[in-house]
């Protein structure tokens, strides 16, 4: 199974905003939220739990593994309630960064499509849309289109209007332009149960692209003390050519020569801020 660095040569959190009520961090592409082993650095709860004590600290939300970016952690019961509040009322703002395959025809549109469990599918955890399904709703912008080894790509802003299980993957590839690296909806339907077996063969790492999905939870708004306050992660820090510009995303990088070799790509290093 492919497996993602959460060493201890890692920083324990990425911080970006702290005060005596809240925790903002930028969560690295990889990591689970919740614990699913003994290691207390393999999910962002144990390393919260590392940095903040035992005490009545609340993650307020999640991002699955692959994703990267702003996660909030309340340090005290009375910001939890407030900001959670504002969660159940649908008041934060959440805004996204993905890479999809292929070249939207419209600059901006509002994908409205119900969710619902994919009962169809051998992956568990799948869900697709369906007329019986939630309401869900996700707001997109084309920033870029751009051409890679002969493919078509499209930078996205995202803004999901409900907040759905895998809301923006399954509204994306429903919309016709999956997100890349994307082994639940994305291309190649067989990669994610190829990953769990350990037989990713290196044609599915090369219409892969990424060995995460190139999603990033970039900003997210709340109201607080009587104003807006708005916590943004950026991508990267790294300034690379236009022509590369597939090489990395989020906290993973790989050569360009990837797949040429069964070996997974090193997963360490970014992409260009602004993206």
């Amino acid at each position: 199974m492919h497996s993602f660095d959460t060493s201890a040569s890692d920083p324990l959190l990425n911080l970006v905003h702290e005060d005596e009520d809240l925790l903002v961090v930028n969560k690295p592409a990889g990591l689970v939220c919740h614990p699913t082993r003994g290691d207390e650095r393999s999910s962002l709860v144990g390393r919260l739990r590392l940095y903040l004590g035992e005490g009545r600290w609340h993650l307020l939300n999640r991002l699955d593994r692959e994703t990267s970016g702003i996660c909030i952690c309340a340090k005290n019961d009375a910001a939890a309630k407030i900001v959670r509040n504002q969660f159940e009322a649908r008041t934060v703002r959440k805004g996204y960064r993905a890479i999809v395959h292929g070249w939207p025809t419209a600059d901006r549109g509002l994908i409205e499509e119900p969710i619902g469990r994919d009962e169809a599918s051998e992956v568990g955890i799948r869900r697709c849309v369906r007329v019986d399904g939630d309401e869900a709703m996700t707001e997109f912008t084309v920033r870029e289109r751009f051409e890679y080894e002969q493919d078509r790509f499209a930078l996205l802003d995202v803004q999901p209007r409900t907040g759905r299980t895998h809301q923006i993957r399954i509204h994306l590839a429903h919309f016709g332009h999956p997100i890349v690296g994307d082994k639940i909806y994305g291309l190649d339907p067989s990669a994610y149960l190829s990953l769990v077996n350990g037989t990713l063969s290196d044609a599915q790492r090369g219409i892969l692209r990424f060995p995460c999905h190139a999603l990033h939870s970039r900003s997210l708004t709340i109201r607080w003390q009587d104003e807006d306050r708005r916590f943004i992660a950026e991508i990267s820090h790294t300034t690379v050519r236009p022509e590369d510009r597939l090489v990395g995303f989020g906290n993973f990088e790989f050569p360009r020569g990837w797949p040429s070799s069964a070996s997974p790509p090193p997963e360490t290093g970014a992409i260009p801020s602004g993206w």
